[in-house]
Parts: C-alpha cells; sequence; structure tokens
C-alpha cells in the first residue's frame, strides 16, 4: 500500500514522526511536503495535491496533518473523491474505513501526541471498506450530492 502524506507548519513534527513509523512498518511513502519548518507555509499548498493524487490513484490512501487537523480537511473535501475527516479516536479510524470507505486521515499536529497519532494511523491503514449495501447506498447519495453542488 502507498501512503502519501502532508504537512504545513503546524503538523510538520507530527508528519516527519508519522513517516518515521510508516517507514518502520514497511510502508512505501510519498511525501507531499512540507519538507521543513517554515512558519509562513500554508496547508492547502500541501493538503491538495496529496488529495489529487489519492483521487488519481497515485497513492491508495493519504494523511494529512494541520495544526488542528481542520484546515487539512476542509481543503481535502473540496477535491473530488476524497473522502477526509478529522479524527481523534481509534473507533473512527477504522470504522471511517469500514462504512464510510475513508481514504484521507486528517490530524492535529497540536493536538494529537505522536503515540496516538501511530494508534489512530494503524487502526485507519489496516482498515477495508466492507462494501455491505447500506454503506454503497449511502456513499452513492454523497457522491450524487458531490457531483450536484461541486461545478
Amino acid at each position: 500500500m502507498k501512503i502519501g502524506i502532508a504537512a504545513d507548519h503546524g503538523g510538520y513534527d507530527l508528519k516527519v514522526a508519522i513517516r518515521d513509523f510508516l517507514v518502520s512498518k514497511g510502508y512505501s511513502i510519498h511525501d507531499f511536503g512540507a519538507y521543513e519548518h517554515n512558519n509562513a507555509d500554508d496547508y492547502p499548498d500541501f493538503v491538495i495535491p496529496l488529495a489529487k493524487a489519492i483521487a488519481e490513484g497515485d497513492v491508495d490512501r493519504g494523511i494529512a496533518v494541520c495544526g488542528s487537523g481542520v484546515g487539512a480537511s476542509v481543503a481535502a473535501n473540496k477535491v473530488h473523491g476524497v473522502r477526509a475527516a478529522l479524527i481523534n479516536d481509534h473507533f473512527s479510524a477504522h470504522q471511517g474505513v469500514e462504512d464510510d470507505d475513508l481514504n484521507m486521515l486528517c490530524l492535529g499536529g497540536r493536538v494529537t501526541g505522536v503515540m496516538a497519532a501511530q494508534e489512530l494511523v494503524s487502526a485507519f491503514l489496516t482498515a477495508q471498506f466492507t462494501h455491505e449495501e447500506r454503506h454503497l447506498r449511502r456513499l452513492g447519495k454523497v457522491a450524487q450530492a458531490e457531483n450536484l453542488y461541486n461545478k
């Protein structure tokens, strides 16, 4: 599984820790930046290219980190086909994939510790979408709304 990661200055340190953790677990990583801590950078400059890579199938899943995780989630969900969520608990990290086919995990670098992030990332990456009829039906309705309102 190829994983894309991205962060602005608010998530830079956590992104580095997550990247190193994923490499130690044998994942293939594509780092979309930031590549250094710079207080003047902006999360859309890193998160949107990651989201596009997910939508185009260049990476299987993504992890985006900004200060709170909120901005990364908002930006990522502007890209058609991306289902991103700010996750702060273990249940949502795997349930979001299982039921909602979540393909981007967003975290807050200023609010999520390294050990918690590792747990959330592991739950997110090992979960699989169930393809149950009720979940497919619901995602179909989400796709309709995305097509209707994303013009």
